[in-house]
């Protein structure tokens, strides 16, 4: 059975050669600051010849630390991410947390994320599916890539696409199999690797978690070999001061060229990745 596409603003997802580049920063912090960075993400991606999708948080609801800062909350990041689409024209994505934030959020963004530590949350998902805006769920740490088949399967006729982001790996460690790649395509859905995150140490610094994003571009490389229909990034001007995920965001400055490396390798073992 062939891939169903997602059809994310004036993006498709998931039919092959192309490549789509989802990224931005972590969490919303200063607005000019994420519609300056959102600007950026869009003019390297058109560059390199790949299609972008614009990510940013309007609150981190899984956070090590009760103290740790969670960004705007929905009113304000949904009104900062509608200006982002009306001024940048990038497509957009989100975090949804709770059943209540689908419809508000559906009418903002074009893609519905599902965090990986809700990715079984059926309130959840049936009320992000009732939107009939297209989701991104991303596999949990916990599971392994054929048991999203019962994730894949609550959606019903809502497009879906499916997101791996390692797997736990004994305490404050992540790995990934790339075997899991095919396999989750085999649930005929286009599917995204998380090359950011699937560096991330959870808990590692106690009331944080740490990272080692030195590793994200090995990764993201890795993946763009084996196969997939888009990747995530988050990045960042200054990740030491982002709020969030500060040792597993990628700097700006850097972006572009790593990028291009990835992009090659895609366009060299799958044809032309350009949307």
């Amino acid at each position: 059975m062939p891939v169903r596409p997602l059809p994310v603003g004036n993006v498709l997802i998931g039919v092959r050669p192309s490549l789509t580049v989802i990224a931005g920063p972590c969490v919303i912090e200063d607005p000019s600051e994420t519609q300056e960075l959102a600007v950026a993400l869009r003019e390297i991606c058109v560059r390199v010849g790949v299609s972008h999708v614009f990510k940013a948080s309007f609150d981190k609801a899984n956070r090590s630390s009760g103290s740790s800062k969670r960004g705007p909350g929905l009113s304000e990041g949904l009104r900062i991410l509608a200006r982002i689409k009306q001024d940048v024209g990038s497509p957009l994505t989100t975090d949804v947390h709770i059943p209540d934030q689908a419809q508000a959020v559906a009418e903002v963004v074009d893609l519905l994320q599902i965090p990986a530590f809700l990715c079984r949350q059926t309130d959840l998902l049936l009320a992000c599916a009732d939107t009939g805006k297209p989701v991104n769920v991303k596999k949990g740490q916990f599971l392994a890539p054929w048991d999203m088949r019962f994730v894949v399967e609550k959606f019903g006729e809502t497009p879906v696409m499916v997101t791996e982001r390692g797997t736990t790996f004994g305490y404050n460690h992540l790995v990934v199999d790339f075997c899991s790649l095919p396999e989750l395509r085999k649930l005929n859905v286009p599917v995204c690797f998380d090359a950011t995150h699937s560096t991330q140490q959870p808990g590692a610094l106690g009331s944080s978690s740490g990272g080692a994003r030195e590793h994200s571009w090995n990764l993201a490389k890795a993946a763009a070999a084996v196969g997939v229909d888009a990747l995530f990034f988050e990045v960042h001007p200054d990740p030491q001061r982002a709020w969030s995920d500060a040792a597993t965001q990628l700097p700006l400055a850097d972006f572009e060229r790593n990028l291009r490396e990835v992009v090659a390798i895609h366009r060299l073992v799958h044809g032309d990745a350009k949307p």
